[in-house]
C-alpha cells in the first residue's frame, strides 16, 4: 500500500528544507546538486540559501490558539517561517531559526493537527 510522505516515519526530516527567498527545498535530505522547489523554477546553491535565522524576530504576535492537550503551549505562529516560537514579555517574537522540519514524528503530528484545526 502506498503512503503519503507525511505518514511515513520520520517524514518531517526526510526533506532537505534549505530555503531561498522563503521557498523550501523539496529534494531529499542530503541530496547532491542544486536545491529545488518542486513545482517551481527556483534553483539555488548553498551559498545562495537564506540564512538560518528567521527575519521575523522582534515582530508582534499573539499566542496561537491551543489544542485540547495545550499544544502549542502559548507559543505564537511565526508569520514568515510558520514555526511555533516563544514570545518575549512585550509580546514580540523571540529570535529563532526558520522552521526546518519537526524534531519528532509526535511533534509533526501535533503540528499537523493544529494547522488542520486552525488553518494557515
Amino acid at each position: 500500500m502506498t503512503q503519503t510522505l507525511a505518514a511515513l516515519p520520520g517524514a518531517a526530516r526526510r526533506l532537505c528544507l534549505s530555503r531561498r527567498n522563503g521557498e523550501i527545498c523539496t529534494r531529499e535530505d542530503g541530496h547532491r546538486g542544486l536545491h529545488h522547489r518542486t513545482g517551481g523554477r527556483l534553483l539555488w546553491s548553498d551559498l545562495q540559501a537564506d540564512p538560518p535565522a528567521c527575519p521575523a524576530a522582534g515582530t508582534p504576535a499573539d499566542p496561537a490558539p491551543l489544542l485540547a492537550d495545550g499544544f502549542p503551549g502559548g507559543r505564537a505562529v511565526c508569520p514568515v517561517c510558520w514555526a511555533f516560537v516563544d514570545r518575549d514579555g512585550d509580546g514580540l517574537i523571540e529570535p529563532h531559526d526558520s522552521w526546518r522540519g519537526d524534531e519528532s514524528r509526535g511533534e509533526a503530528n501535533r503540528r499537523r493537527e493544529w494547522f488542520n484545526a486552525y488553518g494557515w
